[in-house]
């Protein structure tokens, strides 16, 4: 069995962490139940700055003891860094990493079919959406049309997913050789050498809180998109923890 960390990125998420802390922690018991994931297994929260009870309910769940780990960053560094550190950490405990986001709108129940296909030799496995029916008119035009224009620029982004995914300790140790901060993961998962696998999913609606993805921020990660082309790995790995100011429910090994 492998050791697996769910990591998911939390900026201001009180609202969302007590459901999500439970409905990880028994998704992490079934993964460990059904020999998927070894005993040591973690669900990682990586704090981004928050401004509200978000690490302070994160130290309550380490401090339980059991299936959680915590990494809180030294200020609010954006979604993609948060989630950066939090899979350096992975790789730097040997782990094979699930990301998914703290509202949960991914489905939990296609991080088993994820394990599966770890089990059967996959090093990389993207969830990718069945349907856009949850996203405003708004947001599913615009987000066809940014598909349509990185494909035409020679992108090879995997359409409609975003950063659910899977990856083994040997693609995270490719990942390991981009620098820089805030990183656009989507573009680079297709470039580190491993075939990229998928599972299909139903995203679901925000069940508490508000999305931290405005519309700055999307426009930002959509000009993320376009100069991630031009960034080519470097022969030494990147520093793990970067931006950590305090770990907590690991030992460090």
């Amino acid at each position: 069995m492998e050791r697996y960390f769910i990591i998911v990125p939390c900026y201001n998420e009180e609202e969302v962490l007590p459901v999500t802390s439970e409905r990880l922690g028994d998704c992490l018991e079934r993964l460990i139940g059904r020999g998927f994931a070894s005993p040591d297994s973690r669900v990682l929260f990586v704090n981004d700055g928050s401004t509200d009870r978000t690490w302070e309910l994160i130290e309550g769940y380490c401090a339980g003891g059991g299936r959680f780990g915590g990494l809180s960053l030294d200020r609010n560094r954006g979604h993609q860094t948060a989630l950066t550190e939090g899979l350096m950490c992975a790789r730097e405990y040997r782990a094979v990493s699930v990301s998914i986001d703290a509202d949960l709108q991914d489905d939990v129940n296609a991080i088993y079919e994820m394990a599966e296909k770890r089990a059967r030799g996959a090093h990389i496995v993207c969830g990718v959406r069945a349907s856009r029916q949850t996203d405003t008119f708004f947001k599913r035009n615009t987000a066809r049309a940014y598909y349509k224009i990185m494909r035409l620029l020679g992108s090879s982004l995997i359409y409609d997913h975003a950063d659910f995914r899977l990856m083994g300790p040997e693609a995270l140790d490719a990942l390991a050789l981009y620098h820089g901060d805030d990183l656009f993961l989507r573009g680079l998962i297709t470039r580190l050498g491993y075939p990229c696998e998928t599972v299909s999913y139903d995203r679901t609606e925000r069940f508490a809180g508000e999305s931290k993805y405005t519309l700055r921020k999307m426009l930002k990660l959509a000009a993320k998109g376009f100069t991630s082309g031009r960034q080519r790995p470097l022969s030494v790995a990147r520093e793990s923890y970067a931006h950590t100011k305090e770990l907590i429910g690991l030992e460090r090994v």
